[in-house]
C-alpha cells in the first residue's frame, strides 16, 4: 500500500503534484526496464516520462511542454500502436504480455495527459476529444500505477468524459474487458453449484506411511516414495494426485462439458459461483501439480468439502514441497508454506474433525529474493494425527515474571523483552501492551493527491464548528439511510475507536502538518498513542531525491536529508505523552522512486544507522521498520541490528500471514508485527452483507494468527500486534475520487480475488453525500470490538 497525502500547505501541493507524476506515469517500461533509442528518436517511454514530468507542474509553460512531448510520441508511434491495438483481442494479462504492447500503452497514455492538459486549462472540447481518442482508438492500452498494479487508460478516459458530460450517453467500450460492469455481469449469470463428488476416498485422513516410505525428513533431500500408489489412490479420492485420472470419469465431468461450463481458461475459474465447474476444471488442468493441487483444494474448500480440502493441501506437502508459482507482481509465491497453513486454518475452525497438524514445516534458505534458483528447500511434511477436541497448551511462565527475562531492546517507558520461553512481549510503563493499531487517515469524498485537492484531516473543519470534522463530528449512520436522523448525533471517530478497542494509530511527520494538540487529546481523552513514522526516503520524501530515479541509499546528500528528516521527527514528538515509537519507512524494498529493491543491503544499512540516532536522542522509544512481507529479510537481520522490532505490510489471506512469524525468529530473532493487513469490503458477485462477512472473517483469521504467535501462546511467540488497514474506505484510490469504485485493480488472496482499494476500511462513506461526517460501520468493526475488548 501506498501512503495517502493530506495537506493543504504549498510544499505539499508541490510533492502532490509530483506524487501525480508517479502514480499515473503510464510506461511500465519507465520503472521495470531501462530507457531504449533507436538513434535520435527518442523512446515512447521517455516522451511519457517529460510528458508527465511538465503535466504535474500546471504552470502555462508546463501545459506547453506537456501537448508538445505527447503530440510528439503520438506523431512518432501512433502507427505502430494502431497496429498492436488492432493485434489484440483481449486485454494482455501478464507483465510480459503488457510489456509487448507498450508503444500502444504510451501513445494511449499520451491522449490521456492531453486530455487532463486540456481540461485543466478548462478547453472542454479538446479534452473530451482526446479521451474519446482513447476510449475508441486505443482502449487496449494499460498503464503502471507503482502502487501495485495495471490500470486501464480507457475506463478512466470514460470516467473523465463523464465527469465533463455528466448527462452524456457513451456507448460501451468496444474492447472486450474494459468495463467491470460487463464482468460483473457475467459474473452474476453464472448458476451456482456445490461439488458432489463421485469419489470420496477411502480415508478421511491420510497416513501416507502405509502407502510409501518418507525419506530424509526434515533435510534438503527430503522425497517420498510412493509404493502402493493403487492404493494410495483409491485412499485419497478423486482430484488429489496420484488419483488425477477419475475425475474424467466422473459423471458430472461429462454432464458438465456438455453443458459447456468448462470452456476458458482454469484461471477464470478460481472464484466462480459454479464450484462443481471450478472442481472440475482445476482437476484437469495443465498446471504443475503443487499449484493444481493448492487451488483445486481452493474450490473443495469453498464448497464445504472440508477433509477433501485437507486431504488436497496435504498432498502437496508430501508429494511437492518445493512447488512454486508466481503472484501478480512476478515474485515466487511458495505452495507448500501456504499449504500449511491453509491447513492450520482450516482445522482451528473445524475443531469437530479431530485433527492437528504435527511438526509440518517446509524452510526455504535464500528464499528471501526473488530468485529462485539458489533457494533450498528443507522439508518436513508434518503428519495429520488425532487430537480429539483439546487445543494445544499455551506454554507457562512463572508468576514473576520479570525473573525469567534474558534479554532486553530499551530502558524506557516503552520497551521490549524477551523471557528465557525465546517469547517477546512490549511493556509500556512496566505492562503488558499488545498493539492493536489502526491506520487512520479520513479523507473527504471527492478529494484526491492526482488532482492536488487532498486535504489535512488534522486540520479539516467543513462545517465550521471549530472542532475538527472526523474526529469529534463523525456520526453513524445506523439504519444504513444515509442520512443523519435525530437519533444519531455526532460522536467522533475518536470516540468510536476508544470503543472497538484501538490503542494506536500510525501516523507519519510528513509531508502534511501534524495537529500535536489534536495527539494529546487523542491520548488524555481516548487512552490511544501514536505510531510516529518518516517514510525514510520512499517516494522520495525526506531524500531531496529528484522522482525518477528516486532515493539512493548510496548516495551521501539523500542520506544526510533523511537523517535531519529523522531526527526533526524525533525532536518535535519524542517527549509527547502519545509517542508509542517510532516506525522507519514504508514497504522500501518494494523500490518506487527508491532504489532499496536494488540495493537492500544499503537501505537496511542506513535504517539502522538512524535507529541509532534516534534511540541516542529518545532512550524512551523503541524504533520499528515497515517492510513489505518478509522481501530480503535475511538483508535485513544481517544489516540492521539496532532495529527493535520488525514490522511489515503483509496481505496474505484469511488464514494469517504463515511462516511469516517462524521466519523473523529464525532470522533476525526480535518482535515482529504486522504494519499493514486488511480486505476489501466488495466482493464482486457477492452482496453487501456477504462481502461484509467475508471482510470480517478475513480480519478474524488475521488477527488469531497474530494471538496464536503471541508470547506465551502455541507460535512462535514474537508476535506484539498489527495495524489494521484501514479505518475508511477513500474514494480515490481507483482515480475518480467522487465515484467508489468497484473494479479490481490487481488479483490477490481476496473474497472475488482482487483487490479492490477503494473498499478496505471498516468504516464506509455511504453514498458519500454526507462525507466527511458519515460512517457506515461493518461487520468487521463489532468482530475487532469483540476481540480486542
Amino acid at each position: 500500500m501506498i501512503f495517502q497525502f493530506k495537506s493543504q500547505n504549498v510544499k505539499v501541493k508541490s510533492i502532490i503534484k509530483k506524487i501525480k507524476f508517479l502514480i499515473l506515469t503510464c510506461s511500465f517500461t519507465f520503472y521495470l526496464f531501462p530507457f531504449a533509442f533507436s538513434g535520435d528518436k527518442p523512446s515512447s517511454s521517455d516522451l511519457i516520462v517529460k510528458a508527465w514530468g511538465a503535466h504535474g507542474k500546471k504552470d502555462a509553460e508546463s501545459y506547453k511542454l506537456t501537448l508538445q512531448y505527447t503530440q510528439e510520441l503520438i506523431d512518432l508511434y501512433k502507427e505502430e500502436a494502431k497496429i498492436q491495438q488492432a493485434s489484440l483481442r483481449v486485454f494482455p494479462r501478464t507483465r510480459n504480455e503488457i510489456q509487448a504492447v507498450q508503444v500502444l500503452n504510451d501513445v494511449a497514455c499520451a491522449y490521456f495527459i492531453q486530455g487532463e492538459c486540456y481540461r485543466d486549462q478548462k478547453m472542454d472540447e479538446e479534452a473530451v476529444k482526446a479521451f474519446k481518442t482513447v476510449m475508441y482508438e486505443y482502449c487496449f492500452g494499460q498503464a503502471w500505477d507503482p502502487r501495485g498494479w495495471f490500470w486501464k487508460i480507457a475506463l478512466a478516459s470514460k470516467e473523465s468524459v463523464v465527469k465533463l458530460r455528466p448527462k452524456e450517453d457513451l456507448p460501451v467500450l468496444p474492447c472486450p474487458g474494459v468495463e467491470p460492469e460487463e464482468a460483473k455481469k457475467t459474473q452474476a449469470s453464472i448458476k451456482p453449484t456445490q461439488i458432489i463428488l463421485s469419489d470420496k476416498g477411502s480415508d478421511d485422513f491420510i497416513d501416507y506411511a502405509d502407502f510409501g516410505e518418507f525419506q530424509n525428513i526434515g533435510t534438503k533431500e527430503y522425497r517420498y516414495i510412493i509404493k502402493d500408489q493403487a492404493g494410495l489412490a483409491e485412499a485419497v479420492g478423486e482430484g488429489i494426485y496420484p488419483n488425477t485420472s477419475s475425475v474424467r470419469r466422473d459423471p458430472q465431468y461429462k454432464k458438465a462439458r456438455e453443458e459447456k461450463r468448462l470452456e476458458g481458461s482454469h484461471w477464470d475459474y478460481v472464484q466462480s459461483p459454479d464450484l462443481e465447474a471450478g472442481f472440475l476444471k482445476w482437476a484437469t488442468s495443465s498446471e504443475p501439480q503443487g499449484v493444481k493441487l493448492f487451488y483445486t483444494g481452493f474450490v473443495l474448500e469453498k464448497s464445504g468439502l472440508i477433509k477433501h480440502a485437507i486431504k488436497c493441501y496435504y498432498a502437496i506437502l508430501v508429494h511437492y514441497p518445493q512447488s512454486f508459482g508466481w503472484t501478480y507482481w512476478n515474485t515466487p509465491w511458495y505452495v507448500g508454506q501456504a499449504a500449511i497453513s491453509k491447513i492450520d486454518y482450516l482445522l482451528s475452525r473445524n475443531p469437530q474433525l479431530g485433527y492437528k497438524l504435527e511438526g509440518a514445516d517446509i524452510r526455504i534458505i535464500n528464499g528471501y529474493d526473488n530468485d529462485l534458483s539458489n533457494d533450498i528447500f528443507v522439508v518436513n511434511p508434518g503428519k495429520l494425527v488425532k487430537a480429539g477436541l483439546s487445543v494445544k497448551p499455551k506454554k507457562n511462565l512463572p508468576s514473576d515474571a520479570s525473573k525469567n527475562i534474558k534479554k532486553k531492546r530499551g530502558k524506557g517507558k516503552v520497551r521490549l523483552v524477551q523471557y528465557k520461553t525465546g517469547d517477546w512481549q512490549m511493556l509500556v510503563e512496566g505492562q503488558p501492551f499488545v498493539i492493536k493499531a489502526i491506520t487512520y487517515t479520513p479523507t473527504k469524498v471527492g478529494q484526491s493527491p492526482d488532482e492536488g485537492t487532498m486535504g489535512n484531516w488534522m486540520e479539516e473543519d467543513f462545517n465550521k464548528n471549530l472542532r475538527i470534522d472526523g474526529p469529534y463530528d463523525a456520526f453513524v449512520d445506523k439504519n444504513a439511510n444515509n442520512i443523519q436522523d435525530e437519533d444519531e448525533p455526532a460522536v467522533g471517530d475518536f470516540k468510536l475507536m476508544q470503543e472497538m478497542g484501538v490503542n494506536a494509530i500510525r501516523l507519519y511527520h510528513h509531508p502534511h502538518k501534524v495537529n500535536k494538540e489534536l495527539l494529546r487529546d487523542l491520548y488524555r481523552n481516548y487512552g490511544i498513542r501514536v505510531i510516529m513514522g518518516d517514510f525514510l526516503g520512499k517516494y522520495a520524501l525526506g531524500s531531496g531525491a529528484a522522482w525518477n530515479p528516486g532515493t539512493d541509499y548510496n548516495n551521501q546528500e539523500h542520506k544526510k536529508n533523511m537523517m535531519a528528516s529523522a531526527v526533526s521527527m524525533v525532536l518535535e514528538h519524542k517527549d509527547e505523552p502519545y509517542i508509542l515509537f517510532w516506525l522507519l519507512g514504508n514497504e522500501n524494498v518494494y523500490g518506487y522512486a527508491c532504489n532499496a529493491d536494488k540495493e537492500p543491503d544499503a537501505f537496511f544499512k542506513f535504517a539502522n544507522e538512524v535507529a541509532k540516532a534516534i534511540k541516542t536522542l529518545d532512550p524512551e522509544h523503541p524504533v520499528g521498520i515497515c517492510s513489505g512481507d518478509t522481501l530480503f529479510l535475511d538483508r535485513f537481520a544481517k544489516n540492521a541490528p539496532d532495529i527493535d522490532m520488525f514490522g511489515t505490510n503483509a496481505y496474505r489471506g484469511n488464514y494469517g500471514f504463515g511462516r511469516l512469524w517462524q521466519s523473523v525468529k529464525e532470522e533476525a530473532d526480535i518482535p515482529a508485527f504486522i504494519t499493514e493487513f486488511g480486505c476489501p469490503a466488495y466482493a464482486e458477485g457477492k452482496s453487501e452483507k456477504q462481502a461484509e462477512a467475508e471482510q470480517a472473517e478475513y480480519h478474524r483469521g488475521c488477527w488469531q494468527d497474530i494471538e496464536n504467535n503471541m508470547a506465551f501462546s502455541q507460535g512462535a511467540g514474537n508476535a506484539v500486534g498489527g495495524i489494521v488497514f484501514e479505518w475508511l474506505d477513500e474514494w480515490w484510490k481507483a482515480y475518480e475520487p467522487s465515484k467508489h469504485d468497484t473494479k479490481g485493480l490487481f488479483t490477490g488472496p481476496f473474497p472475488d480475488g482482487f483487490m479492490h482499494e477503494e473498499w478496505l476500511g471498516i468504516c464506509g462513506q455511504g453514498n458519500g453525500r454526507l462525507s466527511p461526517y458519515l460512517r457506515q460501520l461493518r461487520q468487521a468493526y463489532y468482530t475487532y470490538k469483540k476481540m480486542w475488548q
